[in-house]
This record gives structure tokens, C-alpha cells and sequence, in this order.
């Protein structure tokens, strides 16, 4: 039985759904350093610049940022090193399926600690065009205004 149940949030990364349609998610687990892990519990984490990229075919988180472990000695880890990704087979041929379209890129959406285990939840996204980030920002709040207005006519 894991010491840890449920699920802890680390990191998010909320620019990624504003720049992408993302059209598929995929749960991934991380291979890491005892250093990575600890600064992970503290909940230090960037997936802004992140991206993912299929490469012999095997998946490779690249570009996300964990900082040192404050109490690491010489064994501390690089912070922006490229990290293997744990998926199923039939998950990398389809990813890798994907990319070969073109127009597409896997970002990076959230990272968070599963029963005791990092995992990061992986998108396959299209980039939008400006007008669209215009758009999805005004339905939002659409969205806000009515529920606001909502709240004030039920009270």
C-alpha cells in the first residue's frame, strides 16, 4: 500500500490551454533523480517552456525546469535536463503517429504527486492563431458575467 493516497498538485501550467486546442491528454510518469523528487515534494516546478518530442521511440520531456535541492550536495541534478517519460507502447506509437502530421507539438499540462508517484499529464495540442486566443478569452468571460449575473438575481 503507498504511503500517499490521492492526488497532489505540483505544477500547472495555464498558458499552455491558452495557447493550444488541446485535443488529446495522456497521464505519463517521470523518470527522476532522488534530488528531482525532493524538490518536487516542496513544490517547486516551471512547465511553461516544456514541450515533449518522441525520439527513438521513446518519450522525452525537454525544457522543464525543477530547480536544485537546497540541501543537495554533488550528486544534485541539472535543473533543465531532458527527462524520460514512462508511457505504454501503443501511447508512444500514437503520439509519434501524430507528430509526423505535422502542426501538432505534446506540451506539457500539469504535474502533480499520484498515490506517491510523479506523474505529468501530457497534450497533444494544435497552436491557436491570435483571433482564437481573442475568442476563447471572451467567451470566458461571457461565461463569468452570466454566472455573475446568475448569483445576484437567485439571491
Amino acid at each position: 500500500m503507498p504511503r500517499e493516497t490521492g492526488r497532489k498538485l505540483i505544477a500547472q501550467n495555464k498558458r499552455a490551454r491558452h495557447d493550444y486546442h488541446i485535443s488529446d491528454t495522456f497521464e505519463a510518469g517521470l523518470v527522476l533523480q532522488g534530488t528531482e523528487v525532493k524538490s518536487l515534494r516542496q513544490g517547486r516546478a516551471t512547465l511553461t517552456d516544456g514541450y515533449a518530442t518522441v525520439e527513438g521511440g521513446e518519450a522525452w520531456l525537454i525544457n522543464v525546469h525543477i530547480p536544485e535541492y537546497a540541501q543537495g550536495t554533488w550528486t544534485n541534478h541539472a535543473a533543465r535536463r531532458k527527462r524520460k517519460l514512462l508511457l505504454h507502447r501503443k501511447e508512444i506509437d500514437k503520439l509519434a503517429a501524430k507528430l509526423k502530421e505535422g502542426g501538432l507539438t505534446i506540451v506539457p499540462l500539469s504535474l502533480y504527486f499520484k498515490d506517491g508517484k510523479a506523474k505529468i499529464e501530457i497534450g497533444l495540442g494544435r497552436g491557436k492563431k491570435d483571433w482564437d486566443k481573442r475568442q476563447s478569452l471572451a467567451e470566458q468571460q461571457a461565461k463569468r458575467e452570466m454566472a455573475r449575473a446568475l448569483r445576484y438575481r437567485t439571491r
